[in-house]
């Protein structure tokens, strides 16, 4: 298999959970997206910050993670299902690297949501990409199911 990157955003460590096992099985490099100025640390804090800034297309400064992609054949994108999309420091990922002709595996976590609209949201911004079956999970997933899935796409290490 060539080369994989894991690229997520975590709020609550879930989705950074989750990253961390797709990188260990598919033996990928990890980089963390983390905004310049993190949300709130109460719930109901965050998710006013985050509605605000979905509904207004806002790109957070990212401080770390959006480094150059140009060797990676697959890229992993994983978030939190933020109100049916992606957290808003994705969008900043997603407009700030070049991922043509890269092969996108979207994955995330959620309470019960699904994918919400995040597949088609990353693929409008990856138009020149190639989206495959992508993985969601609430936060109690098992390893196992993490690697069925990769095997199921053969991109299990």
């Amino acid at each position: 298999m060539s080369k994989a990157l894991v690229v997520y955003y975590s709020y609550s460590n879930s989705t950074k959970n989750l990253a961390e096992s797709i990188a260990l099985l598919t033996e990928g490099d990890i980089r963390e997206l983390i905004p310049e100025k993190p949300y709130s640390f109460s719930y109901n804090g965050a998710t006013k910050e985050v509605r605000n800034e979905i509904e207004r297309g806002y790109c957070p400064k990212l401080v770390s993670g959006n480094e150059p992609k140009n060797n990676y054949e697959y890229i992993f994108i994983g978030t939190p299902n933020w109100f049916k999309s992606f957290a808003p420091p994705i969008l900043s990922f997603l407009r700030s690297v070049d991922l043509s002709d890269k092969i996108i595996i979207p994955f995330c976590t959620h309470g019960g949501g699904g994918f919400g609209q995040i597949e088609t949201n990353i693929f409008k911004e990856c138009p020149n990409s190639k989206l495959i079956s992508g993985f969601d999970t609430t936060s109690d997933f098992h390893d196992t199911q993490v690697e069925t899935w990769l095997d199921n796409i053969g991109l299990l290490a």
